[in-house]
């Protein structure tokens, strides 16, 4: 089984935090987006690996295991289990199902525990009997932003069987939970996988999301930008009337406290919107309307000539 630097395809250190690898997998995960590289395979298989190591080094639980075994980590528990059955000689041994080719199973307990311990030492002798854990299952889940502005519930079908499975609000795009339980069934009293699902979130063509933030822009008229006034503004929530201050000038961001995205699993807290305010010239002008801006101009150009 090849070694894959889940560190290095992010591009972070070791030490690195949650929060920095968050970032890292975000600015990877945008640039490589299926979306933005159509019929790219490289793209997408880096898309894909960068998903699978932010997977991995954003779960305290896996990101230990892995920094542990390294391209072992997934069979971990099944380490820890069988090392601690034959120091206490226990009577049923515990694998995880997918390890691949068989020969990787062996090669990996051979390892830990020698020969003896290879696939057929476990299996054989004194009356012992090995169950199997099930087959975990990976499903991705498309939603729009909108989406997951507030929680829903959805009824997927997996192998047949309904599940019916509670978003919490505020999921990202390439986030990915785990359901207990829901995987393929055990064998020899083994316990049932997991189902490990994946939120796929395009683009949204009106809002730029940014963690909890999201941006947006609004057209505005130059009188409104010189005089200032109101004007709507679109929220995943309905419009809103904001106040533009006189003199306002093009590109200039308004916030909008608590009008973003809602912050994951935790009730009641929201991001914010930032508004970038873009002034729009008069067209069709009038002979009036004309006049009135050359007495601007002049004005303007005696203001300059006296100082």
């Amino acid at each position: 089984m090849e070694y894959i630097d889940y560190y290095k395809i992010l591009g972070v250190g070791r030490d690195a935090g949650k929060e920095e690898i968050r970032k890292a997998y975000r600015k990877i995960a945008r640039k490589y987006h299926p979306d933005l590289n159509p019929d790219d395979k490289e793209a997408e298989k880096k898309f894909k690996q960068a998903n699978e190591a932010y997977e991995v080094l954003s779960d305290s639980e896996k990101r230990k295991k892995y920094d542990k075994y390294g391209k072992d980590w997934e069979h971990a528990e099944a380490f820890e289990q069988a090392r601690r059955q034959q120091e206490g000689r226990g009577r049923t041994y515990t694998y995880t199902e997918g390890f691949g080719e068989s020969s990787d199973f062996s090669d990996f307990f051979r390892s830990m525990f020698g020969d003896e311990a290879a696939f057929g030492g476990f299996s054989r002798g004194r009356g012992r009997t090995m169950s199997f854990r099930g087959e975990d299952y990976r499903a991705e889940l498309h939603l729009q932003l909108r989406d997951v502005y507030q929680g829903q519930q959805q009824v997927l079908t997996v192998n047949g069987s309904k599940i019916r499975l509670t978003i919490p609000a505020g999921v990202e795009d390439g986030q990915t939970i785990r359901i207990k339980g829901q995987g393929g069934p055990g064998r020899n009293g083994g316990e049932k996988g997991d189902l490990y699902i994946t939120f796929r979130i395009p683009e949204d063509p009106d809002f730029q999301r940014i963690g909890s933030d999201l941006y947006t822009a609004v057209d505005m008229s130059l009188y409104t930008a010189i005089l200032g006034g109101k004007t709507e503004v679109p929220t995943l929530d309905g419009k809103v009337a904001v106040t533009i201050p006189p003199g306002s000038e093009n590109g200039k961001k308004i916030r909008l406290k608590g009008k973003g995205m809602p912050v994951y699993k935790k009730k009641g807290k929201y991001g914010d919107l930032y508004v970038a305010l873009q002034v729009q010239l008069p067209k069709n002008l009038s002979e009036k309307e004309r006049q009135l801006f050359r007495q601007l101009a002049e004005i303007e150009a005696e203001q300059q000539r006296n100082k």
